[in-house]
């Protein structure tokens, strides 16, 4: 798994805001055999340009082939892969989590200040957690142990550190 670890790969594009680059974009990816496990498109400050984010694993070389013909693509103005040394990530979760109404404390003292609950229902509730992938992988072992009915995760979202621009 830790070899596993080690080949996720973390890449920013700033694309112009136009219909078909996001598919344009992805083609590099398939074209090579590289499979994305995660993907983030928003705006940006300037709503002229989007920012992308995604997260695949394989190998460098491959990747850095992906990055050169992606950069090559016309609406492409920026792309570079980030590493945890020179960025911030984070990513967004929501989990779905069985809870009779016996076991609610239960399950609320359990999460501490680790996460918090965004819905409460009869039988579920719906806990939110913002963190890296590893906080959020945590949390997710944690609560299958109260029988997690769905989950949804954003995807990382990535800023460079400093004055670099992402």
């Amino acid at each position: 798994m830790e070899s596993q670890k080690s080949n996720i790969h973390t890449i920013s594009f700033l694309v112009a805001n136009k219909p078909g680059v996001l598919v344009r974009v992805a083609q590099v990816f398939a074209r090579r055999g590289y499979n994305i496990d995660s993907l983030v498109v928003s705006a940006t400050v300037n709503p002229k340009y989007s920012r992308m984010t995604i997260t695949a694993t394989g190998n460098v070389e491959t990747l850095e082939q992906i990055i050169k013909q992606s950069a090559k693509l016309i609406d492409v103005i920026h792309a570079s892969e980030h590493t945890g040394i020179d960025s911030v990530t984070r990513e967004f979760a929501l989990f779905k989590v069985k809870c009779p109404s016996n076991k609610k404390t239960s399950i609320i003292k359990a999460l501490k200040n680790k996460a918090h609950v965004v819905d409460e229902h009869q039988s579920t509730l719906i806990i939110g957690k913002t963190g890296t992938t590893e906080d959020l992988d945590l949390l997710e072992t944690e609560l299958k142990k109260f029988g997690i009915i769905e989950m949804v995760r954003s995807g990382k979202l990535v800023m460079a550190t400093g004055k670099e621009t992402t």
